[in-house]
């Protein structure tokens, strides 16, 4: 579900842990979120995508759009 979100990690060599650090969550969560176990807010969409430097629609948003079509 997130696959765009785990892509821009790698591409950052980000570890979850870094991940979960910068947005102060514990790594446990920021894993739930990856997977797609865990419901993403739309505050934490915001907080990840500046991690990133991106709109978060463009990060998580857009596939479920093209998954709707």
């Amino acid at each position: 579900m997130y696959t765009k979100l785990k892509e821009k990690r790698y591409a950052k060599k980000y570890t979850n842990k870094i991940m979960a650090e910068k947005l102060g969550i514990s790594k446990a969560f920021y894993c739930q979120i990856e997977n797609g176990s865990r419901r993403l807010s739309y505050e934490m969409a915001v907080k990840i995508a500046n991690i990133f430097n991106i709109k978060p629609d463009s990060l998580f948003y857009d596939d479920h759009i093209k998954e709707k079509k």
